[in-house]
């Protein structure tokens, strides 16, 4: 039991990396996309989306600022009011149009002479200072800016809240004469913004210099309130609420759940805050789901490649017990070690993408020596081929006995250019070697010579392939007169 345990000591140590490693790099991999997502988030997309949103507000919300503008601009309305205010009717038609034209929900003209407050379906009333409900009029008449924005009942629409777009109208001197504007109701506005946020995926509301909430859409939790008092955005007013040029401001703030985003931009038209948000929880969810399959993914996979491991540990385990690993004569791997050693370097060469050769040796006229001087002699000569072998090869490089009088030399990350060279090396110094200098035949020189073929493993070639390839090369040098080598292409 132990000993059988002990056989796969090794496989333990492979799940256990690979299980280590498949966690540790999906755990790397979530806190980087997070961490790219967070930054994205904050740096680029939020930002763009803000743009968005504020050139669409632009399009909606602001266009009623720029057709005030124009009313008030608009040398008909000034010349009517400067006129006396004769014709009632014309102004009356007027201002409908205006209403019609931009869907708005009323359309207004108050002259400063008469006090008198014009809207589409005639003369609506005559403001006094004393009346409450008109001293946004009186407010206007005083503003240094040509305009303001205020939420307000709307006396011509039942007292529907109405977000009014009120403009100075000045005569051609300078003078105030009086004020126009348009209004939209709350409700339209905040289905405006309902569509943005539909649209966007955000959630997106205003506040006002004073950090006031006054507009916001369904998203928004806190329909109400002030940004100094609401839980996380406290940690971020005083920086929303200080910028009041027309720039995109690109915040952070934490809440109960996760981090939140926010781009602030001041909208000098409205005089309002326009803060877009996204919390990071929502961002995450679909990261969450990849973390998922991934871990499930990475489970199967390292499921199959331990079953695969233990399938090929028991397997050339019982075929490496079952013949001896090294030649007796020689010392070198035999032909069935040599299999195993061949199978892991053509893997390795393929994942590294590095050459791999075969040169498969064979001694000249081995047969006569063995004749002449007896099979002591050959198995010296046997040895002494090796001995050279391993001393002319590199560390990395392979030999074994192929049989008989054949060596097969493995040659790791090695062109065929330079496997050639190298086993024409080794033909030379053995052509060289005088082999009867650590035997009885010392007063006679023994000399002798090998032919070899050298082949280069192709991408996904079988075993049998590449060494027929060799044989094919080694008998053209045994055909061209032996003491040669000779390569295929």
């Amino acid at each position: 039991m132990k000993k059988s345990l002990q056989r796969y000591v090794l496989l333990i140590w492979i799940a256990l990396i690979l299980v280590l490693g498949f966690v540790a790099v999906l755990a790397t991999s979530y806190i980087v996309s997070k961490q790219t997502l967070q930054r994205g988030l904050s740096e680029n997309t939020l930002p763009i989306t803000g743009d968005n949103v504020y050139s669409e507000i632009q399009k909606d919300i602001l266009r009623p600022v720029f057709v005030s503008a124009q009313m008030a601009h608009d040398t008909f309305v000034k010349d009517w009011i400067i006129n006396g205010e004769e014709d009632q009717q014309q102004i009356t038609k007027y201002l409908k149009e205006i209403k019609t034209k931009n869907q708005a929900i009323s359309s207004f003209l108050v002259s400063d002479l008469t006090k008198n407050y014009y809207y589409g379906d005639g003369l609506l009333k005559t403001v006094t200072e004393k009346e409450p409900r008109d001293q946004w009029f009186f407010r206007v008449k005083n503003l240094k800016s040509d305009y303001e924005t205020n939420v307000d009942a709307d006396l011509a629409n039942r007292d529907s809240i109405t977000i009014f777009t009120n403009y100075r109208v000045l005569d051609y001197s300078g003078k105030f004469i009086g004020a126009v504007g348009i209004g939209l109701t709350l409700d339209t506005m905040k289905h405006l913004i309902d569509s943005y946020q539909t649209r966007f995926q955000r959630t997106i509301y205003f506040v006002d210099k004073k950090g006031n909430v006054v507009l916001a859409g369904s998203a928004f939790k806190q329909k109400k309130g002030n940004i100094n008092q609401i839980p996380g955005l406290n940690q971020i007013s005083k920086q929303v609420l200080n910028n009041t040029k027309n720039e995109s401001l690109h915040l952070e703030y934490s809440n109960d759940s996760d981090n939140v985003f926010v781009n602030s931009r001041f909208l000098p038209e409205l005089g309002w805050h326009l803060l877009v948000e996204q919390d990071l929880a929502g961002e995450l969810q679909p990261l969450h789901k990849l973390l998922i399959v991934n871990a499930s993914i990475g489970f199967g996979i390292t499921l199959a490649v331990i079953l695969i491991v233990l399938f090929s540990v028991r397997r050339y385990q019982k075929r490496i017990e079952k013949s001896a690993a090294t030649d007796s004569l020689t010392k070198l791997l035999n032909r069935q070690a040599f299999d195993f050693v061949f199978q892991q370097a053509i893997l390795d060469s393929e994942r590294s993408r590095q050459p791999l050769c075969v040169a498969l040796m064979d001694i000249d006229h081995f047969k006569k020596i063995n004749d002449k001087h007896g099979h002591l002699i050959g198995d010296h000569v046997l040895r002494e081929i090796a001995a050279i072998a391993k001393r002319s090869l590199r560390e990395s490089d392979v030999i074994c006995r192929w049989g008989g009088e054949e060596f097969l030399l493995l040659l790791k990350n090695c062109t065929l250019e330079k496997a050639t060279s190298i086993a024409e090396n080794l033909r030379n110094t053995i052509a060289a070697n005088d082999f009867s200098r650590t035997t009885d035949l010392a007063k006679s020189k023994l000399s002798l010579t090998v032919s070899m073929g050298v082949a280069e493993c192709k991408l996904h070639e079988s075993e049998d392939s590449v060494f027929e390839r060799a044989d094919v090369a080694l008998y053209q040098a045994k055909e061209s007169g032996r003491n040669s080598v000779y390569f295929s292409e």
